[in-house]
C-alpha cells in the first residue's frame, strides 16, 4: 500500500527529577547531600532508510513517544537517560510544523532530530558549597518537546515519466528497468508512483512512473493531482505522448497547464518530449507529428519518437535524458559553489536582553526571557526551597531589582513566560 502523506504525534521524553538526599550511616552525625541528578529523556530521530518507500505505518501507528528519564537516587545515582527513538522514513520525506518545513531528508541514513528530550533535574548533591552545606533543593526534569507533525513523502528520481492516462509510462518503464507496474490497455493502470534503474553507457538513470495526468489534475481532478509533488524533485522530465491521440498537440499543452498550476518552477524543469508506440506508423506520419510538436514545444527541447515494445528509439532517449540530467546537477554544483562563496560571516551579534519584566495586573507581573524560563521549568513549585532558590536566582540576575523598580510588593504574583505556576517576590518558611 503506497502512502505518501501522513499526520502524526511526536512526544520526546522527559527528563527525570533530581533527588533530594542525605548521607546516612553509623558512625557520621551528620551527612552531607547525596542526591543524584535525573537521567535525560529520549529524543525522537527521524533516519532516511534506502528500504523505505511508503509512509503507511504512520497511518496505523500516528504518535511516536521516546522514552522519559528516570528520577536520580540518593548516594549520587544518575537516573538513566531515556532511550531515542529512531524512526526509519523513505527517502525524500519533508516534515511540516505548523506548514512550515523542519526537515528535509534527502540522501540515504541522514539522521534528524525532530523533537529534542526535555533535560533532568540536578540533586541536592550539585547545588552543595562552601556557604551552602545542607542544600534541600532539587530540580523538576524538563519536559520533552511535543507537537503534531505533517509528512510528505516526495520521490527523489533523476527522471520523471509525464503524460496522459494510457500515454505508455510504465511499458516504457518496465523495458528500459527492472520496475514491474501493471500495464494493460486502458487509462489509470498505475494508481501509485513507481520507481526503476535504467542503465545506459555505464551509468544509471533513476526514473519514476507518475500515474497519469488529466485535465484539471492540478485542481484535484482525477488521480493524478495527488502525485504532482513527486516530480518536484526530478532533474528532468520525459514527457511521453500517445501517437495515436486525437490531437498531440493538445495533449502536451494539457500536462504542460497543469504542471504549470501545480507549480510554477516545476514548469521551467528541463524536459524531453517522446511520442510513443509508433509501431505500424509510416514514417511520414511520425515525421508529421513529431514537426506539430516542435512548433510548440520550444527551440530547447528535443522530440523524439519511440515504440517501447519494438526497442525502436529508446537507447536515444536514455542518452538524451542522460545529457540533460548530467547538465542539471553541474548547474546545480556551480550554484551551490556560488553561493557557499557569497555566505557572510557575523562575528558580532546584537546581543538580545537576558530577560523582561513586564506589569500585566496591578498586582501581577510576568518575567521573560530564555535562562530565567529554564530556571522557571526545572523548578518544583511545591517546594519551598525550590521557590527560595528561583528567588536567589531572580535576584543574581537583576530580576529582583528591576520588580521593585516597578512597583512589585512582597506578595505581587509573579509568572514566567508560558509557565502556569507562580509565586510571590517574598515568602516565610512555614
Amino acid at each position: 500500500m503506497f502512502v505518501d502523506t501522513a499526520t502524526i504525534f511526536v512526544k520526546a521524553g522527559d527528563g527525570g527529577n533530581g533527588a533530594v538526599s542525605f548521607r546516612h550511616e553509623i558512625y557520621v552525625d551528620k551527612g552531607g547531600p547525596d542526591g543524584g541528578d535525573g537521567g535525560n529523556g529520549g529524543d525522537v530521530i527521524f533516519i532516511a532508510d534506502q528500504n523505505t518507500n511508503t509512509l503507511v505505518d504512520f497511518r496505523f501507528k500516528p504518535e511516536l513517544r521516546a522514552e522519559a528519564g528516570e528520577s536520580g537516587a540518593k548516594r549520587r545515582r544518575h537516573g538513566k537517560n531515556g532511550q531515542d527513538l529512531l524512526v526509519s522514513v523513505p527517502i525524500g520525506t519533508m516534515v511540516k510544523k505548523d506548514s512550515q518545513v523542519v526537515a528535509d531528508l534527502l540522501e540515504a541514513g541522514q539522521k534528524t532530530v525532530i523533537a529534542k528530550g526535555g533535560s533532568g533535574g540536578f540533586g541536592n548533591a550539585h547545588f552543595k558549597s562552601s556557604t551552602r552545606q545542607t542544600p534541600r533543593v532539587a530540580e523538576k526534569g524538563e519536559a520533552g518537546d511535543e507537537f503534531e507533525l505533517s509528512l510528505e513523502l516526495k520521490l527523489i528520481a533523476d527522471v520523471g515519466l509525464l503524460g496522459k492516462p494510457n500515454a505508455g509510462k510504465s511499458t516504457f518503464l518496465s523495458v528500459v528497468s527492472n520496475a514491474k507496474p501493471e500495464i494493460a490497455d486502458y487509462e489509470f493502470t498505475t494508481l501509485t508512483p513507481h520507481l526503476g534503474v535504467a542503465d545506459i553507457d555505464n551509468t544509471t538513470l533513476l526514473i519514476a512512473d507518475i500515474p497519469g495526468i488529466i485535465e484539471g489534475a492540478a485542481k484535484g481532478k482525477g488521480l493524478g493531482h495527488e502525485f504532482l509533488r513527486h516530480v518536484e524533485r526530478t532533474g528532468a522530465l520525459l514527457h511521453l505522448i500517445d501517437a495515436y491521440a486525437d490531437d498531440v498537440v493538445e495533449s502536451y499543452k494539457v500536462i504542460r497547464s497543469e504542471l504549470k498550476q501545480h507549480d510554477p518552477l516545476l514548469a521551467k524543469r528541463p524536459e524531453l518530449v517522446a511520442i510513443t508506440k509508433i509501431e505500424g506508423l509510416d514514417d511520414e506520419i511520425v515525421a508529421d507529428l513529431i514537426f506539430q510538436l516542435k512548433a510548440v514545444v520550444g527551440k530547447s527541447t528535443s522530440v523524439m519518437a519511440i515504440s517501447a515494445q519494438a526497442g525502436t528509439g529508446m537507447t536515444e532517449v536514455l542518452r538524451g535524458l542522460r545529457a540533460v540530467v548530467d547538465k542539471e546537477k553541474a548547474k546545480a554544483v556551480a550554484i551551490q559553489t556560488e553561493k557557499d562563496s557569497q555566505k557572510i560571516v557575523y562575528t558580532l551579534d546584537t546581543p538580545e536582553l537576558a530577560w523582561i519584566v513586564e506589569k500585566t495586573g496591578s498586582d501581577d507581573f510576568k518575567i521573560s526571557g530564555q535562562r530565567i524560563e529554564k530556571f522557571a521549568r526545572r523548578t518544583d513549585f511545591e517546594d519551598y526551597h525550590g521557590r527560595q532558590r528561583l528567588r536567589d536566582i531572580m535576584k543574581k540576575m537583576g530580576i529582583t531589582h528591576e520588580l521593585l523598580r516597578k512597583g512589585a510588593q512582597s506578595e505581587s504574583n509573579l509568572r514566567f513566560g508560558r509557565h502556569d505556576s507562580a509565586i510571590t517576590l517574598t515568602e516565610q518558611e512555614d
